[in-house]
């Protein structure tokens, strides 16, 4: 498995949990530094586990980790496009280079590993492909336009490349979180935290552990029938 983003918050959660479940883990991020705590959480479990630094705007960068797993591993089983970043403000005042690195990161990123991922994919015809989309891609939110268009665009993409890669035998599937205990969400702080624990059903914020469930469910051969789907995992904010 690959796991994009996996220093830290829901990426490290996904990739440590798939170590848990047999996977042998590429988690992948800018610095191999940051990824020494992730790497180590998998090994200590009993699990296999590499750091592959990568630039995943750079497709380069992004086909040689791919190219890598699969010479190391032998095969690419799943894929996991969770690297994100948010550079939020109101469009009005939102710079190109919010934008830009935004969508790079966010979409091209997903595009640049799906698409090197999934040729290896076809060939073996199997293969699990994740994107972690966003409530706020589903129903928007102030000041992430950026943000939004990014995470819209990966459902548009799950659903699309779902079709072009079904009769390979190769799933394409979206989870979408929604509010979720993180180093993203303490950054809004307590007061609106409490608003959005008001607006949703749940009446909670969600654990990371259950973003990780939706993960490996849709990564087993259990969901082998679903693809272009898109779960949401959102204590019922989306409806």
């Amino acid at each position: 498995a690959i796991v994009t983003g996996a220093s830290q918050g829901l990426g490290k959660g996904m990739a440590v949990a798939l170590g848990a479940a047999g996977a042998k883990v590429a988690c992948v991020a800018r610095s191999e530094e940051k990824l020494a705590d992730t790497v180590q959480q998998i090994t200590d479990g009993g699990g296999e586990a590499k750091a592959w630094p990568c630039d995943v705007t750079s497709r380069e960068s992004v086909e040689k980790v791919v190219d890598g797993v699969v010479e190391e591993w032998e095969k690419l089983d799943i894929l996991v496009n969770n690297a994100g970043i948010t550079r939020d403000t109101l469009l009005p005042r939102m710079s190109d280079d919010q934008w830009d690195e935004v969508i790079n990161t966010n979409l091209r990123g997903a595009f640049l590993f799906s698409r090197a991922a999934s040729m290896n994919m076809m060939r073996a015809r199997y293969g699990r492909i994740i994107n972690i989309s966003s409530v706020t891609g589903i129903i928007g939110n102030p000041g992430q336009c950026n943000y939004g268009a990014s995470k819209a665009g990966l459902i548009g993409m799950t659903r699309s490349l779902s079709r072009e890669l079904a009769g390979r035998k190769v799933t394409i599937n979206a989870v979408a979180p929604g509010f979720i205990e993180s180093e993203m969400t303490k950054i809004l702080g307590d007061a609106l935290l409490d608003e959005a624990k008001k607006r949703i059903p749940a009446k909670r914020l969600g654990k990371p552990e259950e973003v990780s469930a939706a993960v490996l469910f849709l990564s087993s051969p259990a969901a082998s029938y679903i693809t272009g789907a898109v779960l949401t995992v959102d204590g019922g904010l989306t409806g």
